[in-house]
């Protein structure tokens, strides 16, 4: 018998409960080189899971495993696998993009020549090399999500973890952003994507998971939703149908 591949993210059981329960015994496996887009109403949880995933919240309860590491014994070799990127770019006004890569770099222990190497090559590929020795506190909010996007991929990362990364972007940003997560996925990258902009994910993604009220809805390709609720319509009907149902359970 052949052994069965070991899935980029897999959780079982997960559970956060903050003031209330936030996370409610999620199990999710997801692939390697897969585009998977989790999408859910304000306060589904969509982001606390990311969060417990990117090793940056403890959870109550549960596993996660990233790439067969356990998340929560061996954190760092988790996190070395894994890069997260927020909808609020977190970068040092007072550093060039170069600077910052260099930054990110050194925290990761990277040899000088090969961040150096990956980070001229991120600048190009995000449209940032004309703006490499200028400082970031004067960058627009597309600009400063770049950044942090080529700062979250200096070093190499399986694993890409995104939570509504084209948040207040203009079309031209949003398509070197997809640009480049198409081209890892490519790569054989895993990407897991919460995004507000349906057509995006329906786009985008291979599979989509629906979440509400902290509990996992709905999972599949486009084509197993739809006939799940069987209605051959957008996402956005779907994804209405799946949350209006739940809410109703």
């Amino acid at each position: 018998m052949l052994a069965m591949p070991t899935p980029a993210l897999a959780i079982a059981g997960l559970h956060k409960r903050f003031d209330r329960p936030v996370v409610s015994g999620i199990d999710l496996t997801i692939s390697a080189g897969e585009f998977y887009a989790l999408l859910g109403p304000n306060g589904a949880g969509k982001t606390t899971i990311l969060r417990m995933v990117a090793g940056l919240l403890p959870p109550d309860a549960g596993s996660i495993h990233i790439f067969g590491i356990d998340a929560r014994r061996d954190p760092v070799a988790a996190k070395r696998l894994v890069a997260w990127v927020s909808d609020e770019p977190m970068v040092y006004d007072r550093l060039t993009p170069l600077e910052y890569l260099e930054f990110v770099a050194g925290l990761w222990q990277m040899e000088p020549a090969v961040a150096a190497s990956q980070a001229r090559k991120l600048l190009a590929w995000l449209g940032l090399e004309p703006h490499r020795d200028e400082l970031c506190g004067g960058f627009s909010k597309g600009m400063l999500q770049k950044v942090a996007l080529a700062g979250a991929l200096v070093h190499d990362p399986k694993l890409i973890i995104l939570d509504e990364p084209l948040t207040g972007l203009d079309a031209g940003s949003a398509r070197q952003v997809k640009d480049v997560l198409r081209d890892k996925v490519s790569q054989g990258v895993t990407v897991i994507m919460t995004t507000h902009i349906l057509e995006v994910a329906e786009r985008m993604a291979e599979r989509i998971g629906v979440i509400a009220q902290g509990r996992l809805l709905a999972e599949g390709t486009l084509a197993e939703l739809r006939a799940r609720t069987g209605r051959d319509t957008s996402l956005e009907d779907i994804f209405l149908d799946l949350v209006a149902a739940g809410a109703a359970a």
